[in-house]
């Protein structure tokens, strides 16, 4: 059974009042591939969602879940 992975990216970006273009510059990728992050319609390899959690300085599991409830 496949499960989703979840993200917090969106809301957190919002909570530093980063754009999705700030955060993208910070971790260096496009703009694009963060909404797509966002929407959950990518999943970012572990470099990227490292690099995210970082920005954010939350551990990886504050940020991303494979279920939804645990965030």
């Amino acid at each position: 059974m496949e499960k989703k992975l979840y993200n917090r990216v969106k809301e957190l970006r919002a909570r530093h009042n980063f754009t999705q273009g700030d955060l993208a510059n910070k971790v260096g990728v496009t703009r694009q591939t963060i909404a797509a992050v966002e929407k959950g319609e990518y999943i970012p390899s572990a470099y990227l969602a490292l690099c995210i959690c970082s920005v954010f300085e939350l551990p990886m599991e504050k940020v991303f879940s494979l279920e939804e409830d645990q965030l």
